[in-house]
């Protein structure tokens, strides 16, 4: 695994998928999210280490607490079946379930297994792309839903599961379905920016909160045309982006330009709603 997609996919692990834990509000998530340290720091080492036993074990670590994190979704289904067909509990539970896909490219990656018969190269880009594309995408999708409850945040909150399990489906059946899954992803990506540009980030006075929503909803337009540009060449054999190219632009975008800073821009948001409670 190269030092980049490495780093990329420590900040997933190590930040991202616990801050947006705690973005729920989900008080069942809160005993995963204090053990997910346990689970995360075995991921990360495993990242680093040459193939085989111990980085496999290391990896398997990660994968149990992320398959722990998937067993919170069937309950919240059970538990309220007219609430589990809202489009931001859709979003909410496809962030719960994703995790487990990344890890077990993840697994397969580390100990050098073709899973599935895939090359060992594309399970490494498997892992960034499910927690950010996955978890972090379909997590904000969810909280753009929740704030801006229109008819575009819903589109949003649901495109967004969609365009994810399409580009799933596409690893297995083809190109074109991975393009169709691009495409879906996308015009629910470009959805959450302009309702976070337009919407959320005019309803907040505090600057940095502003910044933050600006530079994620700035970073989609372009990252996402990178990720359209890439599943056309793919599917029609137009001139398009290297794998490479793409991790270093693409990925670094959206993992830093988009996830992170919607995320600490969500849990500032969030912070300041508590303390607003506490002062009411």
């Amino acid at each position: 695994m190269s030092v980049l997609v490495g780093l990329i996919v420590m900040l997933g692990m190590l930040v991202v998928v616990p801050v947006g834990l705690r973005l729920t509000g989900a008080p069942e998530l809160d005993r995963i999210r204090r053990l997910w340290p346990l689970f995360a720091v075995p991921g990360a080492v495993a990242l680093w280490l040459p193939r085989g036993g111990p980085a496999t074990a290391l990896a398997a670590c990660y994968a149990l607490g992320a398959v722990l994190l998937a067993l919170h979704a069937p309950p919240r289904l059970l538990r309220n079946p007219s609430k589990s067909r809202a489009p931001a509990e859709i979003a909410l539970l496809t962030a719960l379930v994703t995790p487990s896909i990344a890890a077990t490219a993840l697994v397969a990656e580390r100990s050098g297994h073709r899973l599935f018969g895939f090359g060992l190269g594309i399970l490494a880009l498997t892992v960034p792309h499910f927690h950010f594309a996955g978890f972090a995408a379909a997590l904000v999708s969810g909280l753009v839903c929740r704030t801006a409850d229109s008819r575009a945040g819903r589109f949003a909150a649901l495109s967004v599961p969609l365009g994810t399990l399409l580009v799933l489906i596409g690893y297995f059946i083809g190109d074109r379905a991975e393009l169709a899954g691009a495409v879906v992803l996308t015009a629910g990506m470009w959805t959450v920016a302009l309702l976070t540009w337009r919407s959320i980030r005019d309803r907040n006075r505090d600057r940095i909160t502003r910044v933050l929503l600006a530079v994620s909803s700035a970073v989609l337009a372009v990252t996402m045309v990178l990720a359209l540009s890439w599943a056309l060449g793919e599917a029609t054999g137009l001139p398009h982006p290297t794998l490479t190219w793409m991790a270093a632009t693409h990925g670094v975008g959206n993992a830093l330009g988009f996830a992170l800073c919607s995320l600490l821009a969500w849990r500032r948001l969030q912070n300041r709603t508590d303390h607003e409670g506490r002062t009411a």
